[in-house]
């Protein structure tokens, strides 16, 4: 190992006994962990020894990282070209997120009606604990609600029946809640606009010659619905369930269909095309009021989770005005299958 390294390495050493805080190291991935901890262990057992402190090392080859315990050793990154003596972020998102993702539900064919705590955010990273995205933090505490958006009949025979048992409010969405119960199973899904308790809800996968008769709340491959019907919880891809218009209020369009394909139209007016066994729900989303609401005051959004953009005085650059552009072109989704058909 060269002299500069192990200047280096003496260097970390004593940055690492400063304080009782882990010491946040950064290099570049050539150096070898192994050989750090070869050179760093009789430098901090010394130091650590009439300090009281322990001496373990622990050493993770596939992440160039060594682990110390506060004041006996260092922590080093694979990334960044500088060190520095400063202690680690305190990243309370990244520890809550994974004891979420630890959680019993998350286990294979788990599923609850339970809210389930939830970590904020603040708009950081979860790797990293920098802030990604601005004008977040605070708020009310959430939980979390296992929303269905797989809507998957059967493609032979009678279709899927299920009872609303009730709609709920959801804090993390706009739109409301359904419960639904169908034979031993309960789920949440996107209530629609006049969906109430009581009402009986159908999933079908059969795409039948002639179109039929849509109902809200039922579910249908988008290819089985006559032209102009309103959807919304639109798949992109069949059976991974539904990915756009999912906001309050928000309704797609059947605008044409042609060779296996669909043609919608969006909210935003964009088109676009997928495959005509793709899911959706027929009717509006709930709570189309939701863009209607009065926040009076300022401590509202702060409720909500939202923070007060700068006071800075900013110019107004080319983003302010009208602005009248052609819509962009209709973009297609194809089918896993079809695209391998394509290719081959």
């Amino acid at each position: 190992m060269s002299q500069s390294i192990l200047n280096l390495s003496r260097t970390l050493a004593r940055l690492s006994l400063k304080g009782s805080s882990y010491t946040s190291v950064q290099c570049t991935r050539a150096l070898n962990c192994s050989n750090l901890q070869h050179l760093l262990e009789p430098q901090c057992s010394e130091r650590a020894r009439s300090r009281k402190y322990p001496t373990s090392f622990t050493v993770d080859i596939s992440q160039h990282m060594i682990c110390t315990p506060p004041g006996a050793g260092l922590v080093v990154q694979k990334s960044g070209l500088h060190t520095t003596g400063t202690a680690l972020h305190d990243n309370r998102f990244k520890d809550g997120f994974t004891k979420f993702k630890d959680h019993p539900i998350y286990k294979k064919g788990a599923y609850t009606l339970k809210p389930i705590p939830f970590p904020k955010s603040g708009g950081r990273d979860p790797k990293t604990g920098r802030i990604a995205i601005h004008g977040i933090g605070g708020g009310h505490k959430r939980r979390y609600r296992m929303v269905d958006f797989k809507r998957i009949g059967p493609e032979k025979g009678p279709p899927k029946t299920e009872k609303v048992v009730s709609i709920k409010y959801d804090p993390n969405r706009s739109a409301r809640l359904a419960i639904l119960a169908g034979g031993t199973h309960k789920r949440y899904i996107l209530a629609t606009r006049n969906m109430q308790a009581g009402n009986l809800v159908r999933t079908y996968g059969e795409i039948p010659r002639m179109p039929v008769l849509a109902e809200e709340g039922d579910a249908h491959p988008v290819g089985a619905l006559p032209t102009g019907t309103l959807v919304h919880n639109v798949e992109l891809q069949p059976h991974l369930g539904g990915t756009l218009v999912r906001a309050a209020g928000t309704t797609a369009q059947v605008l044409r269909k042609a060779a296996g394909q669909v043609i919608l139209q969006l909210p935003s007016k964009h088109q676009i095309s997928i495959d005509e066994r793709c899911m959706v729900t027929v009717g509006q989303v709930s709570n189309h009021e939701h863009n209607q609401r009065i926040i009076g005051k300022a401590g509202r959004n702060r409720w909500l989770g939202k923070r007060p953009s700068s006071g800075l005085w900013k110019r107004k650059g080319g983003w302010a005005g009208r602005k009248i552009r052609p819509l962009p072109p209709i973009k297609v989704y194809l089918a896993s299958d079809k695209v391998e058909e394509k290719e081959s």
